[in-house]
């Protein structure tokens, strides 16, 4: 039970580990400031749906 390979392999077990909480927590920030940036380009394009639904309405009682 006491291979020498167990500490080495525990050590690089850790690294692997520790630089994937760091990956993960990099992309977690990621996606979070994209979403801010778009939120106002989704709030402006609903807006701007609504406005053209409204105006269809319009039109199709205008005939």
């Amino acid at each position: 039970m006491n291979s020498p390979f167990i500490i080495p392999l525990g050590v690089f077990l850790a690294v692997v580990l520790i630089v994937g909480i760091v990956v993960m927590a990099r992309l977690h920030d990621s996606e979070a400031d994209t979403v801010c940036k778009l939120e106002p380009e989704e709030r402006e394009h609903a807006r701007r749906m609504r406005e053209l639904e409204e105006e269809l309405q319009r039109v199709k009682q205008g005939k």
